[in-house]
């Protein structure tokens, strides 16, 4: 074979006919080539398109645009005037693959985990928001990947059409799911004021940063005293039973215990 015969993976030669003259011309075509066509047949599983080489080159579902494909005539129609792209050529099974995706196009096969992009929020759902990167898939961007601090609700923290930055942390191309998160790429409030806050209020303290105990004048009876008082006063008589000096020490102690505890948190948080 000479070198004038000769074609590689990336470029092949065929006939075409010239309806005018009824001559044969010599069509070279090579990946990545821009050709403008003709739907020829619509199916299922893609749409045959004309490009005047002889032979028909097909454009797969997958190839007719960036997003996911149900139906091919959602994209195109026999008779429709097309640009394609030469995505593949196998010489010995006498096939040409065409993409309606134009190589400069961002796609979910070009990206990495850890890449950082730019998207959209294009919407709310009550664990997150979806993400537009640009791709044909939505991105999902989870409540807990929206800080390292508790965030309730995802409107608390992005909105509709938000520019942002994104980090892909999981990418499942054959399922095309994307999940990516924003820790790290802004800032985000220390939540210092609200959690002293909340330990103020759950610990019980008042203006001047006195420990109020609510339990210090209830009195503990024993079940024996239970009883009896309950017996007194049931046959009419009042009964005031004295605190012992035990109750009165194991008071004393359990609520300097809670002041001491409270005291060392107190001492912690402000270091």
């Amino acid at each position: 074979m000479t070198d004038e015969t000769r074609t590689d993976e990336t470029q092949i030669e065929t006939e075409a006919t010239n309806e005018a003259d009824a001559a044969k011309k010599v069509v070279r075509l090579s990946v990545g080539q821009e050709i403008t066509g003709k739907i020829k047949q619509v199916t299922d599983f893609g749409a045959f398109v004309d490009i005047g080489a002889g032979r028909d080159g097909l454009v797969h579902i997958s190839e007719l645009t960036v997003g996911r494909v149900t139906n091919v005539k959602d994209i195109v129609e026999e008779g429709q005037n097309v640009t394609v792209w030469i995505k593949r050529l196998n010489r010995e099974r006498n096939r040409i693959s065409l993409t309606m995706i134009s190589p400069d196009t961002r796609t979910i096969r070009d990206l990495q985990e850890g890449e950082v992009v730019e998207g959209v929020v294009s919407r709310m759902v009550p664990y997150g928001a979806f993400i537009d990167i640009g791709v044909g898939t939505d991105a999902l961007l989870h409540v807990r990947e929206m800080g390292n601090n508790y965030v309730e609700k995802p409107e608390d923290v992005v909105e509709i059409d938000e520019k942002l930055e994104v980090r892909i942390i999981t990418l499942n191309r054959r399922r095309r799911h994307i999940d990516v998160s924003i820790k790290g790429l802004r800032e985000e409030p220390d939540g210092e004021d609200s959690d002293s806050a909340g330990a103020e209020s759950a610990q019980g303290e008042d203006g001047e940063g006195q420990v109020v105990d609510k339990f210090e004048n209830v009195e503990v009876l024993s079940p024996m005293e239970l009883a009896f008082k309950r017996a007194m006063e049931a046959g009419g008589e009042e009964v005031v039973l004295p605190k012992s000096r035990r109750r009165r020490r194991r008071q004393h102690s359990a609520r300097t215990e809670q002041a001491d505890i409270i005291q060392r948190t107190l001492n912690t948080m402000r270091e």
